[in-house]
């Protein structure tokens, strides 16, 4: 297990070395190797008596980050013109931060300061990526690095599934967990419930956080395959690495057993071969949704009560009694009931992740409404319209962007699409791994788009 915490350590270090050396794009090499395993270095940390350390550890990420970004402001050689993203990610950071300074809400200033990290951080990580050179960063290497973690997430998922045990059960993350952050162990397997889905199966992780974050990284691996493999032409050319985490992804998203993500995964496929034109997979998803559908519909008709295993799982999902399910609606109407007594939000800190390990969450499980819950209505629309401004830049200039900025363009808009579903029933930014890797090749793909004043100018360069 101490391979975990060697790792992370290992994967700062060499991100460090490397910008001090002025290589500054290996930082990705600590995003995408440090902090899929962050929670699992920290837990076995943690075990081996080294919890006096493990407070530094944490911050070693928003430092790397914030020092990416100062290098890339000082790196800048002319005005940089500005997209209206940009607008809109720097109003909501304004916006939240103006939460935190003022006294609203019930929350300590240190609380809510802790609440606008969780909340707004990832604008910077975005302005690290929009101020990013996009032509001193080789795409296809930190692609193809995803590719690989994906593959070792497979095979550790497999690993846990045929000894039928969590490999968080062996790391020391109940404790870390009650330690830091004031949850306690919970659930059949001394984990928490999210470990465990009804009908008593057993929801896998691999070593990522908990089975949610694993569900979301999978989802992040499934458009970067999408990303590295299609050419320009559309062409689908895996190699064997390819369809090895093609693979993993699916063992990753069926042993995770988390419904939103699982619709998603399936949805980002569906969405990959409309936009690549790829008409045997669009009417091979038709035909399977119609199978599918007739047979639960038979289901439910005529064996409803002697339903059991996964169908069970489905059919109490789709009729919204299973607790899980149920808990997201009650979640939804307190968080939608506070947003409408009150519009300007409670405060940050009253709910998320924050306000959960205060035992004070409201609405806590949907990132609009944690967004809207805390700020108000002002900044769930800013949000909103960050997401469809990100799903319309990416369709615009999809069809016209060439080589790793079309890579980087496709796996952008893939996975604005994949995780919008999540967002619905988690709080999706509280994931470093993903929300990081996420908004700097956001900021990246804009980086890249305000090069062209115009797509036409696209022609003219090449």
């Amino acid at each position: 297990m101490i391979v975990f915490p060697l790792l992370f350590l290992l994967s700062f270090i060499i991100a460090v070395r490397e910008i001090i050396r002025g290589n500054t794009q290996e930082f990705l090499l600590f995003l995408i190797f440090g902090l899929s395993i962050y929670t699992t270095a920290m837990s076995v940390a943690f075990m081996i008596g080294l919890k006096d350390i493990i407070p530094a550890f944490q911050f070693f990420k928003e430092l790397l980050i914030l020092t990416v970004l100062g290098i890339g402001i000082m790196s800048l050689r002319e005005k940089p013109r500005f997209h209206l993203i940009d607008y809109l990610i720097l109003s909501f950071l304004l916006y939240t931060t103006l939460y935190a300074i003022l006294p609203l809400g019930e929350q300590s200033f240190v609380n809510r300061l802790i609440a606008l990290k969780s909340t707004s951080f990832f604008v910077i990580v975005y302005f690290a990526g929009r101020f990013f050179d996009p032509k001193k960063i080789y795409v296809n290497k930190y692609l193809n690095y995803i590719i690989l973690l994906t593959i070792a997430a497979g095979i550790t998922i497999c690993l846990e599934v045929l000894f039928n045990q969590h490999l968080q059960t062996l790391t020391g993350y109940a404790d870390y967990s009650y330690y830091f952050f004031n949850f306690e162990p919970s659930g059949n397997y001394g984990l928490s419930w999210t470990f465990e889905s009804e009908g008593g199966f057993k929801r896998f992780a691999s070593f990522f956080a908990n089975p949610l974050e694993n569900a979301a990284a999978t989802l992040l691996a499934l458009c970067a395959i999408g990303a590295l493999y299609t050419r320009d032409d559309n062409r689908f050319m895996p190699n064997v690495s390819g369809l090895l985490a093609l693979a993993s992804t699916f063992a990753c998203i069926t042993f995770a057993i988390s419904r939103a993500p699982f619709a998603s995964y399936f949805l980002v496929i569906y969405i990959y071969a409309l936009l690549t034109r790829k008409k045997y997979i669009t009417h091979t998803i038709h035909l399977g949704v119609a199978a599918v559908a007739v047979y639960f519909i038979w289901v439910l008709s005529s064996f409803e009560d002697k339903a059991d295993g996964i169908v069970e799982v489905v059919i109490n999902t789709l009729n919204f009694s299973n607790p899980s399910s149920v808990g997201h609606v009650v979640e939804w109407i307190q968080g939608i009931e506070a947003m409408i007594s009150s519009p300007l939000g409670l405060g940050l800190g009253t709910s998320g992740r924050v306000a959960g390990s205060l035992g004070e969450n409201t609405g806590g499980e949907n990132q609009f409404i944690i967004i809207g819950v805390q700020a108000g209505i002002l900044a769930l629309l800013c949000y909103l319209f960050i997401y469809i401004g990100f799903i319309r830049t990416g369709l615009k200039w999809l069809p016209i962007l060439r080589g790793k900025e079309r890579k980087v363009c496709m796996l952008v808009l893939l996975l604005k699409i994949a995780i919008f579903i999540p967002l619905l029933t988690s709080e999706v930014e509280s994931s470093s791994y993903i929300s990081y890797m996420n908004w700097f090749f956001s900021g990246l793909f804009i980086s890249i788009v305000m090069q062209y004043s115009k797509p036409e100018e696209i022609a003219d360069a090449s």
